[in-house]
């Protein structure tokens, strides 16, 4: 009995540390340097629709001519490069009459001295993926001292050549975790053969995968961006299947580093910058506080009718609202290990108020239930279990609906490379899809606030009600709704 007492202040505070995490996150600063270890709401991207952002425009260098088949493969390398860099508010569109690439994008959260230049440059390089046999290179120096590095070594793979790149969990031969991270590597027919080709002459032992000092007993072969090594693994095995997993001792950050500059594409043709400007939010500095005042509010004012209304259900169902806004904002702002941090713009918030709602429905739809249990005659330990068994088929289908639509809007505005596109794929290729960051916004809050409902206005209410209900002073049927017996 005291163990089943107890799980209500285990739910409780888990529910108000992991809220206070959301909110603050967990940092150190020692001078200068702030390490991060959970991020909290200031490290959350905000869209150019509440904080502004940068407007550039891009166009071919050196006079080429682009083809329209050219200007929408510049399209999709900006919007895959975009999404890598955890941005789902932004514009992307070509002008083909003008070979013109017009790119919108938001500022980055917190940052005070935003730097136009160094964005546009990140977003518009065009650097060539290789993979070379070793590690091999010579340098140049010119006449003003400046060097450049110039690889070396046969090319074995282009980037077009990788399907894709992803972090995953590393393993040893054996197939067993280290528990570091990896970058797997998913190869196109175009590059199977060649890399199994590659692979087993490293595994033989050719010298022309040493490195760049032939001492290394390991083979490797390097990765390159234009003239930058950004690494060279050893080849462990014969890889013949087009899979790989690049290992090092990554953490989640690293790890993610390299698969983004792996996945982000090769531009058709070098682009010139033709002009950038800085964008002011539409809804003005001031706004986004005044949104964050009226919404702390009106979450207390529903906490304050939930209890007013379902008593200690409603209290329960106040804390469970808490957790769901906070796992939603968590997983906006990065908090898990698992999911890189994502734009939050009008949209976005809208799909977290309606996942509110849904959450509310939830709580109602269980104390009316309670209360009809115990109308019943029933005790109160039976009127619990059986209003959270009956009122569970109701809540599912509502929000099961709601997955679904949530689903189909990730599917048919994300990128071609997103999770949810992929698996609609089947779908979506009858009629085409349509990128629109703010779109895929509000579908994911609202899927992740759904989500966040059945965790905590299912589950962790159903565990902290059902453990109040243990104590004495707690089992009196008024306090549920229900007349005295």
């Amino acid at each position: 009995m005291k163990s089943k007492k107890s799980v209500f202040f285990i739910v409780f505070f888990l529910i108000l540390a992991f809220a206070a995490s959301t909110v603050f996150g967990v940092r150190n600063q020692y001078g200068d340097v702030t390490t991060r270890y959970i991020k909290g709401l200031e490290d959350i991207r905000l869209g150019i629709d509440i904080q502004g952002g940068v407007d550039v425009t891009f166009a071919p260098a050196d006079g080429v001519d682009a083809s329209k088949a050219q200007l929408e493969a510049v399209e999709k390398v900006m919007k895959d490069r975009l999404v890598n860099l955890g941005i789902n508010d932004y514009e992307v569109y070509t002008d083909e009459g003008n070979d013109k690439v017009i790119v919108r994008f938001p500022w980055q959260s917190g940052e005070k001295n935003f730097d136009p230049t160094a964005a546009v440059k990140e977003l518009g390089d065009t650097a060539k993926l290789q993979f070379r046999k070793g590690l091999v290179y010579t340098t140049d120096v010119d006449d003003n001292g400046n060097t450049t590095v110039i690889p070396g070594g046969g090319v074995i793979l282009e980037g077009t050549d990788v399907e894709e790149a992803y972090v995953s969990a590393a393993t040893d031969n054996s197939g067993a975790r280290t528990g570091d991270y990896a970058v797997s590597l998913v190869l196109k027919e175009s590059g199977k053969n060649a890399f199994a080709e590659a692979t087993q002459a490293a595994m033989n032992g050719d010298a022309e995968y040493l490195d760049v000092n032939g001492s290394n007993a390991n083979h490797v072969i390097s990765i390159w961006m234009d003239t930058n090594c950004i690494s060279y693994p050893s080849v462990n095995a014969v890889i013949s299947d087009g899979h790989a997993q690049i290992t090092g001792n990554f953490d989640y950050e690293g790890a993610k580093a390299l698969a983004d500059k792996i996945n982000g594409g090769a531009l058709p043709f070098n682009l010139t910058t033709e002009s950038y400007k800085t964008i002011s939010p539409s809804m003005g500095s001031g706004a986004l506080k005044i949104m964050m005042i009226s919404g702390a509010i009106a979450l207390v004012l529903i906490m304050i009718y939930m209890i007013v209304l379902y008593r200690l259900p409603g209290f329960v169902a106040a804390v469970a609202l808490l957790g769901q806004v906070a796992g939603t904002l968590a997983v906006i702002s990065g908090w898990f290990a698992f999911e890189d941090s994502n734009t939050l713009t009008i949209p976005g918030i809208a799909g977290i108020i309606l996942a509110i709602g849904m959450g509310v429905d939830c709580n109602i739809i269980t104390g009316e239930r309670i209360k009809e249990e115990l109308n019943t005659g029933k005790s109160l330990d039976a009127s619990l279990k059986s209003a959270y068994k009956r009122s569970f088929t109701s809540i599912l289908d509502g929000n099961m609906t709601v997955i679904i639509v949530s689903i189909i809007l990730m599917g048919a505005f994300g990128v071609s490379s997103s999770f949810f596109a992929k698996i609609l794929s089947f779908l979506f290729r009858w009629f085409g899809v349509s990128t629109e960051g703010t779109i895929y916004a509000f579908g994911f809050t609202l899927l992740t606030g759904v989500i966040f409902n059945f965790i905590m206005g299912v589950l962790a209410s159903r565990l902290m009600l059902t453990s109040l209900s243990k104590f004495k002073c707690f089992q009196n049927r008024k306090l549920y709704g229900g007349a005295e017996k």
